[in-house]
């Protein structure tokens, strides 16, 4: 195939950039594909040319010279949703962005197409849509020629952010629990996506011109779940609308948590933008980019959902009720021991034969325990956490084993009980990858 030239796809390693570079090197494009982290992105998609960026540090035009040389064109997927665990909204969506422009008018790349998001306007009142607003002003007054595709929720294969958060609601037992329900959706199928992004890169009437990329037809989001639900062959269930002010504290917590790293749709930003906008305002972009868009049932129908799918779709909610359950356990255990179960802990040793050490061993083993209950909840280091976790009770049940065997024949079991928790270890780390 010949090559189109070469495009430099940035957000690269995201659900939608993810796509978007490897349709466009199936269309034939020489893709330098960027992302904070190359080196793990590079792993999932070899063939395309690989190179850091992070907009945090790409502040300047001269920071992007050597991501833009030899470019033809740029498409930009970059996005976060809110501030927190390295993530910069004003980085991501202004500076970064900002710089990039006067980089591609000095160096002559002159094609560059944006994906934004509808809804992304002032009235929003996010700092999300405010930002995306002002990126786009920043691409309409450059001297580029440019294309801003705004897609509405996109169904792809996988599913993250949103499109994760509406499985697990419509896989959730017995009923489907949702905030509002009646906000209008326009999903947009990822493969019609993607086509409008190749399109964008080659038809002159796409340039400088602003499109919002929906489906092609609405439907409210209880009507959502529920075809999500039976996508994932489960039996029907009633949608049950949860009052506004019991699910502020969620959101709140959500933000909290957003904030420390552990990125869930569940925030206050998401509920605004979903209130406000998610279906986009009806234009041509089918008929100016040569898209035969599906709705959401053909889209659905055309991915059957496998057992992977359920499984997500239930574990979730279990994933982060896990993680709280197991950092709360081995935590409120070492502090028991340094409390009221001081002189307890201290006995069991004694009869375990440990002497004088019985103290000491107590003490470091009851510290080892708050330090890894609290060293769990830090996000970066949550599956390294969870296995040391693991094969410290490995450690603990051979210590324990040879002191103090009887005690697996104990009624109450404290060494049978370890066994599910060491199991519970291993499920949060193996569930950890977000991408």
């Amino acid at each position: 195939m010949t090559s189109r030239g070469r495009v430099l796809v940035l957000g690269a390693n995201g659900f939608i950039g993810s796509h978007v570079a490897a349709a466009l090197a199936a269309e034939g494009w020489a893709v330098r594909a960027t992302a904070r982290r190359p080196a793990e992105a590079a792993r999932r998609a070899p063939g395309l040319e690989w190179a850091a960026a992070d907009f945090r540090t790409l502040d300047d035009p001269e920071s992007w010279r050597p991501l833009l040389d030899g470019v033809d064109a740029v498409v930009n997927c970059v996005g976060v949703l809110q501030d927190g665990g390295g993530d910069d909204t004003r980085a991501a969506h202004v500076e970064g962005p900002r710089a990039l422009i006067k980089a591609c008018e000095s160096a002559g790349v002159r094609r560059l197409v944006l994906l934004s998001a509808v809804g992304a306007d002032e009235a929003a009142g996010t700092a999300y849509a405010r930002t995306k607003a002002e990126t786009e002003r920043l691409v309409r007054a450059s001297r580029l020629e440019w294309t801003i595709l705004r897609p509405s929720l996109v169904l792809g294969r996988g599913a993250f952010g949103g499109t994760g958060l509406i499985r697990a609601l419509a896989a959730f037992p017995a009923a489907i629990p949702v905030v509002g329900g009646e906000q209008t959706v326009r999903p947009v199928a990822m493969d019609d996506l993607t086509a409008a992004v190749a399109a964008a890169l080659e038809r002159p009437q796409a340039v400088h011109r602003s499109f919002d990329v929906a489906g092609p037809e609405a439907l409210s989001l209880a009507e959502l779940l529920r075809l999500y639900r039976g996508w994932l062959g489960l039996p029907a269930a009633p949608v049950v609308p949860v009052p506004r002010p019991l699910a502020a504290p969620v959101l709140r917590i959500g933000d909290l948590l957003a904030r420390a790293g552990w990125f869930s749709p569940l925030t206050s930003t998401s509920m605004r933008q979903l209130d406000h906008d998610v279906a986009g305002r009806e234009d041509d972009w089918r008929e100016a980019l040569g898209v035969r868009a599906r709705g959401p049932a053909k889209t659905l129908s055309g991915a059957p959902a496998s057992v992977q799918d359920v499984w997500h779709a239930r574990l979730w909610f279990v994933r982060p009720v896990a993680i709280a359950a197991l950092g709360l356990f081995w935590l409120l255990t070492g502090l028991v021991t340094f409390g009221p179960g001081w002189e307890r802990a201290v006995a069991v040793l004694h009869e375990g034969g440990y002497g004088r050490w019985a103290g000491p061993i107590a003490g470091w083993g009851a510290a080892l325990d708050v330090v890894l209950g609290l060293a769990l909840f830090i996000r970066p280091w949550t599956a390294r956490v969870a296995i040391a976790m693991a094969v410290a009770t490995v450690g603990y049940l051979a210590a324990a084993t040879i002191s103090l065997p009887q005690y697996w024949a104990d009624p109450l079991g404290p060494w049978l009980k370890v066994i599910p928790m060491m199991a519970l270890c291993l499920f949060v780390a193996a569930t950890d990858a977000r991408r």
